[in-house]
């Protein structure tokens, strides 16, 4: 196994167990085979284990595991605080202290604000004493590092990084986002201000290797270098040395040891020109069956109205390639899960922003299909009970 260093010197395994999707039976937490894989994944080397309060059964389940085969502290353990469920900073202690029995601990190694969305929340929890609270918490040692995990555009991730002095932070992260979401300027922002940067969704969901074109697949097996393209994928990523964990929501013990392998064999540099224009070519194949070649580059923002114009072409071309759901989440995320909504009906049809496109979009036309495509009555509604309960 490889590892990287966090700001503190802890020594990180570059390939994280994302305790999200733990194996499920009939609904339930299968902790037989849960275990097995939770056990195989520490001893390939894995000292990286991130769940959250929200994910059902899982903090709990990791608890138990640890404590059983009492490797506690040969691990570190991310989870995160549900801030839009949080009124005061009473809640804030009473989620905190859930967690620590659930986890079967007394400290966490890694606590994150869960879905950082800008910097007015972030200053909603500043009014309700949230940086004391933190303080507080790591000076008696209960909380070793702070961090955020953040879906969202680069602009705003840049100014939540400056915001706080965080420990480290989380973001979505993988060769078809190098340009939306955070991407590859927040990720070389972040780093230069000394954060770690662990990474969600390498795989989108795993649709990088189950959902791929045929064409995409066609180019990976011809490669005159042989891996999976879930080790295309990771190695993309393990390739750039501003990546410190790479979260992978492992259920299988082929997908755990195939993940160990590859982690531990890959090699900063191993990704060069002649790998960059093959996957250039995986993206364009994958990219074909899109409807916007938006690049995520971000040049028509800010708009004048507040739309995430790269947000919201992301979830629109997501509609297509992977599905409904999928595009409706991202969707409601880059749009609702704000102070002012960012949708594209905010749209006024001023044309700044195509002023701005380095591909020539038409993006007022765009915005309008991708209005009619997304805020679908279920998303209407959707909409109107995040932001009633985003009041509170």
């Amino acid at each position: 196994m490889n590892y990287r260093t966090d700001r503190s010197g802890n020594k990180l395994s570059i390939l994280g167990f994302g305790c999200m999707r733990f194996k499920n039976k009939l609904g339930m937490i299968d902790m037989v085979q849960t275990e097995k894989q939770i056990m195989t994944a520490f001893n390939g080397g894995v000292n990286y284990f991130d769940t959250a309060y929200i994910y059902p059964g899982s903090e709990a389940a990791l608890g138990e595991i640890l404590e059983k085969n009492g490797i506690r502290d040969q691990v570190y353990i991310a989870t995160k605080l549900p801030h839009y469920l949080i009124k005061s900073i009473d809640d804030v202690e009473k989620v905190f202290s859930e967690e620590l029995k659930r986890l079967r601990t007394d400290h966490i190694d890694y606590y994150l604000m869960h879905m950082l969305t800008d910097t007015d929340t972030w200053n909603r929890l500043k009014t309700l004493g949230m940086e004391e609270w933190l303080e507080q918490k790591k000076a008696v040692g209960a909380i070793r590092q702070v961090g955020f995990s953040y879906h969202g555009n680069a602009d705003m991730f840049c100014a939540l990084v400056d915001a706080y002095d965080w420990d480290m932070c989380l973001i979505q992260y993988n060769y078809m986002d190098e340009h939306s979401q955070a991407g590859r300027r927040g990720l070389y922002y972040a780093h230069a201000k000394g954060l770690p940067v662990m990474i969600m969704e390498p795989l989108r969901g795993g649709k990088l290797v189950s959902r791929l074109p045929e064409a995409a697949k066609k180019i990976f097996s011809e490669y005159k270098t042989s891996h999976t393209p879930a080790g295309w994928a990771f190695r993309w990523l393990w390739n750039q040395p501003e990546v410190t964990v790479v979260l992978s929501g492992m259920n299988s013990d082929e997908m755990v040891s195939e993940n160990i392998d590859t982690a531990s064999s890959v090699k900063v540099g191993e990704i060069g020109a002649d790998e960059e224009a093959m996957l250039k070519k995986v993206i364009a194949a994958i990219n074909s069956e899109l409807k916007v070649g938006c690049t995520g580059c971000g040049y028509c923002m800010p708009c004048p109205k507040g739309v995430d114009i790269p947000g919201t072409f992301a979830a629109y071309n997501r509609r297509y390639a992977e599905g409904r759901f999928w595009s409706m989440v991202d969707y409601v995320i880059c749009t609702a899960l704000r102070k002012n909504s960012t949708a594209a009906s905010n749209c006024i049809g001023c044309g700044k922003c195509e002023k701005h496109c380095p591909q020539n979009i038409e993006i007022r036309e765009k915005l309008k299909d991708a209005k009619k495509v997304l805020e679908t009555p279920v998303y209407r509604v959707v909409h109107k009970v995040v932001r009633w309960f985003a009041r509170f």
